[in-house]
């Protein structure tokens, strides 16, 4: 099974692919982790990335494209995977169409977790996160501690990512309405797409998309 979660920033798309991983048994393959993977291995690829990301560029199509290719040549993801931040245009839904179709593959769901904007933003304002671990936290749901430290590693270094400003979310949000909902209708015609509620608790959400793609 080849899988697109699809959704806008925020919508909780790596948490659920982190579980349909399990569910699943198929490997996720996000963008941004395998370019810093091949960044990190030092090969000729890995090279070309550093290149533009080092000068904050977008890496072109055409070498992502290329590192999907090898990277669904591999023994785990002969059976399917899970895309996670990608496609995110048009042209990369027909190049990984095109990718998909030499393997003898297509594009079998595109799960769209449905989250409005406000809810993206309570979400992602209220975020922190602990700069020495990882750990995260929200200030609604899930706040740090009183005393300041992380329940992790006991650093007192846990604040608001720059990124994670109202104004820099509900950029990326029209951002993603602009060039990435069309992904919906280029895939829509097929009759792949389904749309999920992404609102409520993580095991329902959860819930939700295996009953969609049949597996409840």
């Amino acid at each position: 099974m080849d899988l697109i979660l699809f959704g806008p920033p925020g919508a909780g798309k790596g948490t659920q692919a982190k579980i349909l991983v399990e569910k699943l048994g198929i490997p996720q393959i996000s963008t941004g982790d395998m370019m810093r993977a091949e960044r990190a291995s030092g090969s000729e690829l890995g090279n070309k990335f550093a290149h533009y990301m080092t000068q904050g560029l977008l890496v072109p199509d055409e070498l992502v494209l290329e590192l999907f290719a090898q990277r669904l040549e591999k023994p785990d993801a002969k059976e399917g995977a899970i895309f996670d931040g990608f496609p995110r245009t048009v042209d990369q839904a027909d190049a990984l169409d095109a990718i998909l179709s030499k393997l003898g593959r297509r594009v079998d769901h595109v799960i769209a977790l449905q989250v409005p904007v406000e809810s993206i933003v309570e979400r992602i304002v209220g975020r922190r996160v602990c700069l020495s671990c990882g750990q995260t936290y929200h200030m609604r749901y899930s706040p740090p501690p009183p005393s300041g430290e992380c329940v992790s590693c006991g650093s007192t270094d846990i604040v608001q990512r720059k990124d994670d400003t109202e104004e820099k979310v509900r950029t990326r949000f029209e951002a993603y309405e602009e060039n990435t909902f069309p992904i919906l209708a280029h895939y829509e015609p097929t009759g792949v797409v389904e749309k999920v509620d992404g609102l409520g608790e993580v095991e329902d959400i959860t819930g939700r998309i295996l009953s969609a793609l049949g597996k409840n």
